[in-house]
């Protein structure tokens, strides 16, 4: 079992909830695609299966452990074998590429070889493979101050597939692309996924690249799970309603609504 979440809830200190009676599980290996409308839970859902943000109710396990009752050393390599894709990489702006994408293994290195990184990256060749499968092997020795948006989410992206983890998380990982690069980029990490046996789960407004790209697809809205099915069983309806107080799929979404929501269904089956 990948992860497990039982009847798990978020309350922040502002009395705010963001996640009420969230129950899911994952095997090793399942790709899954996590949709539905702003402030719905799906960015604190994914920070509770990264270990980053602590339950306040319910019981959550991942890769065999549960992350509170660990000490702080299990803790952190528990971490190390999670990677997260961000919609914004927390990158320093002065960093070059290369050394953005070779912090993925920062968790697995000792501090002697992570400072040296810094004047002399370690894996240049590891390095440019994981940002040529984006595109961005030209950006290599590139200040990621002088990147656009979306080339920072490829070296976001690079990181991750180098680092190789166990987990993979990806929060509106495209939502800078364009409708080629982001399709691109989402299958490179599924094919990360299919090669490593990595758990994929990814939060997306994008709704055609969840149902192109996502065996199972879960809907959440109010930080309550609204549906969790396979990707062929999600009906425009279902959309409809998950989205409603959006005006439904069709309010500024990637995908837009009518012949293109249904043209989503008559999809070919998932690479």
């Amino acid at each position: 079992m990948s992860f497990s979440l039982t009847a798990v809830g978020m309350v922040h200190p502002n009395g705010q909830r963001a996640l009420a009676g969230v129950t899911l599980a994952a095997r090793d290996g399942e790709r899954i695609a996590v949709i539905g409308p702003s402030g719905a839970g799906k960015t604190t859902l994914l920070r509770v299966l990264g270990a980053a943000l602590r339950p306040t109710e319910g019981e959550a396990q991942v890769l065999g452990a549960k992350p509170w009752q660990l000490p702080a050393a299990a803790l952190k390599k528990l971490r190390a074998r999670i990677g997260t894709v961000h919609q914004s990489p927390p990158i320093a702006p002065r960093l070059r590429a290369v050394t953005a994408v070779l912090a993925g293994r920062l968790g697995e290195w000792s501090t002697l070889r992570a400072l040296g990184s810094l004047f002399h990256p370690s894996d240049i060749a590891g390095a440019h493979e994981a940002l040529a499968r984006l595109g961005m092997e030209e950006r290599l020795f590139e200040r990621c101050d002088r990147l656009s948006g979306g080339q920072l989410q490829r070296v976001g992206i690079a990181r991750v597939l180098y680092q190789r983890p166990a987990l993979l998380l990806a929060d509106e990982p495209v939502s800078a692309l364009d409708p080629t690069l982001a399709d691109a980029a989402i299958g490179q990490l599924v094919a990360q996924s299919e090669a490593t046996n990595a758990t994929l789960m990814a939060s997306l407004h994008a709704v055609d690249l969840a149902l192109r790209w996502f065996p199972r697809v879960v809907g959440m809205r109010g930080g309550m799970v609204m549906f969790d099915l396979p990707a062929a069983q999600v009906t425009p309806e279902m959309l409809d309603a998950l989205y409603a107080s959006e005006g439904g799929v069709a309010t500024q979404r990637p995908l837009p609504a009518g012949a293109a929501v249904e043209a989503a269904f008559h999809r070919p089956d998932c690479p």
